[in-house]
């Protein structure tokens, strides 16, 4: 169950919700065990220049290596582009929780 967060300045004009399934289709494209991928975006309050953060979270799974994750990373980094209609500083980051991460569903009813 992977996790996205965006953070980007408070400038830069997109539909999260869009962005969101862009993200959650490439990974599920690439591995496609991964599950739901959880997606949070956090505008800024301020900032200079125009950027957006993403960091994905991942469990460490064995398939998940070196070049697993740079293929993954350009995937995702294309698919974002397709959603913004200004230039902007992109980042991405993909990291991998370790053995000590709880990963659960609380149900209730």
């Amino acid at each position: 169950m992977p996790h996205a967060d965006l953070k980007y300045s408070p400038d830069l004009s997109f539909d999260p919700q869009a962005m969101f399934t862009a993200i959650e289709q490439t990974i599920l494209a690439h591995d496609s065990g991964s599950g739901d991928c959880k997606c949070r975006s956090y505008p800024a309050e301020a900032s200079n220049h125009t950027h957006l953060l993403i960091e994905i979270s991942m469990l460490t799974k064995p398939h998940r290596d070196e070049a697993f994750t740079r293929t993954l990373r350009d995937a995702i980094a294309a698919a974002v582009k397709h959603h913004l209609t200004q230039s902007c500083y992109i980042s991405l980051a993909i990291t991998y929780s370790d053995a000590m991460y709880l990963t659960d569903r609380h149900d209730v009813g």
